[in-house]
């Protein structure tokens, strides 16, 4: 008897031992299972599109219900301050040019404002992307092209093969009428090990240091690499405990990548920061 109960024992702890945790792909440059955690307050739970602000090391961010900027500051104790720039709306992401933020919503359209007179804004409207029942939750800047980039979440004239992003000219405010380039999905399923996926981005941005673009998906637990004009490079599935509703990315000039999560069912909102090392070749 006393057999029998030290084999049950060492087959359960054997057992326990065989469950480990799921594990993901290195992404070149990051340690992507250790990131420093900032937590953020209750206030913005619902934190949907982030921009990286290097003239004081913050953090632009915007709520996807409220009309209303934030400024994150990431080395400093100092309070966060808010700006309300616009009625209550499904605000998805947020980028920067000269001065200028650029606010995109969800139906694809695109409104920016500056700040006048100390800290009152004046808001313009630039038009909306396309024509359509559409979702949108990605905005990006490209300094190459001089344009911002809109990435289709759910549009309809999109297949699964495919998903469209649109680009955007802010010194003439047009939109393009066609596809600014195409992302293939199967080539992102056959990547992460998948048959078939429907790819729905939630934000993206360019690495400074390798000129890549690198998308965040919340809902694929996923981030893809491709070039600037979409073509995929590279997909990695990720932790969907660390990230457990990814909805806004963010690089510094150095290459340092900053992603953004909700606080979805469990804890709070926080910004995840990924330190980059650069590879070997790239130091030579």
């Amino acid at each position: 008897m006393k057999e029998i109960v030290i084999a049950f024992v060492l087959i359960f702890f054997c057992a326990c031992d065989n469950k480990k945790a799921p594990s993901y792909p290195a992404i070149p440059g990051y340690d992507i299972s250790n990131p420093v955690v900032i937590h953020l307050e209750v206030g913005l739970d619902e934190l949907s599109g982030i921009y990286y602000y290097p003239k004081d090391t913050s953090v632009f961010a915007i709520n996807d219900e409220l009309g209303v900027l934030y400024k994150i500051y990431l080395r400093k104790n100092i309070k966060i301050k808010k700006w309300k720039f616009s009625k209550d709306a499904d605000y998805e992401d947020i980028s920067f040019r000269d001065s200028t933020f650029y606010v995109l919503a969800s139906n694809g359209s695109i409104r920016n404002f500056q700040f006048v007179l100390g800290d009152s804004v004046r808001v313009k409207n630039c038009g909306k992307a396309v024509g359509g029942t559409n979702d949108f939750e990605t905005l990006y800047y490209d300094s190459f092209y001089g344009k911002f980039v809109l990435v289709c979440k759910d549009c309809e004239t999109d297949e699964k093969e495919t998903v469209s992003a649109y680009s955007f000219n802010p010194d003439d405010e047009t939109f393009s009428e066609e596809p600014f380039y195409q992302v293939d999905t199967e080539e992102i399923a056959r990547l992460i090990g998948s048959d078939k996926i429907k790819f729905k981005p939630s934000a993206a941005a360019i690495n400074p240091v390798t000129k890549d673009l690198y998308m965040v998906s919340s809902v694929n637990k996923a981030i893809v690499i491709t070039d600037r004009d979409g073509k995929v490079k590279e997909a990695y599935p990720i932790d969907p405990v660390l990230f457990k509703q990814p909805e806004g990315i963010t690089f510094t000039p150095d290459g340092d990548m900053l992603i953004s999560n909700e606080s979805a069912d469990i804890g709070a909102a926080n910004i995840l920061i990924f330190k980059y090392k650069p590879l070997l070749h790239e130091k030579g």
